[in-house]
C-alpha cells in the first residue's frame, strides 16, 4: 500500500513538473504568435534586429515567418507532451521527459553560444539577457530532471 502511494506521488511530481513547463511554453507561444516584438516570455523583441528588420519589409517578413515557425514547433512539442501526459502510461511519460530534456539540451550547443556573442556585441535590447536565458533553460532542465528522477523512482 505504501509503495503504491509512493509510486503515485512520484508520478504526480513528474506530471506537475511537466504541466508547469507546458504553461510556461504556452505563454511563450502566445507571445511569439501575438506579440512577437515583446521582450517578455523569450519573444524576439529582445533582439535589436527585430526593430531594425522593420525598415526592410522583405527581411522583416522572413523574421516574422521564422518567429511563427518557432512558435509552431513549440506548439507541436506542447501538444505532444500534453497528449502523452493524458493518455500515456508511466513509462511513456518518463521516456517523453527524457526526450524533452535531450531536445532542450540542444540549446547549449548552438543557440546559447550565438546569443552570448550577440549579447557581447550589443545586439540585444536587454544587456545580459543571454545569461538570464541560459539560467532559465538550465532551470527548466533541473525542474524536468527532478520530475524525471521521481518518475524513474515510480517505475
Amino acid at each position: 500500500m505504501v509503495d503504491a502511494l509512493l509510486e503515485l506521488l512520484a508520478m504526480t511530481v513528474l506530471i506537475v513538473v511537466c504541466c508547469v513547463f507546458l504553461l510556461l511554453e504556452c505563454a511563450n507561444v502566445a507571445a511569439l504568435y501575438f506579440q512577437p516584438g515583446t521582450d517578455k516570455f523569450n519573444a524576439v523583441g529582445v533582439f535589436s534586429a527585430w526593430e531594425a528588420s522593420k525598415a526592410h519589409p522583405e527581411i522583416h517578413a522572413l523574421v516574422r515567418y521564422l518567429t511563427w515557425w518557432v512558435a509552431g514547433t513549440k506548439l507541436i512539442f506542447i501538444l505532444l507532451l500534453g497528449a502523452i501526459l493524458v493518455v500515456g502510461d508511466d513509462t511513456m511519460r518518463v521516456v517523453a521527459v527524457a526526450a524533452l530534456m535531450l531536445s532542450i539540451l540542444s540549446f547549449f550547443w548552438r543557440l546559447f553560444p550565438t546569443i552570448r556573442r550577440m549579447d557581447a556585441a550589443g545586439q540585444l535590447t536587454m544587456p545580459g539577457y543571454s545569461r538570464v536565458l541560459g539560467v532559465m533553460i538550465a532551470g527548466f532542465l533541473l525542474m524536468l530532471g527532478t520530475g524525471l528522477g521521481f518518475g524513474l523512482a515510480s517505475l
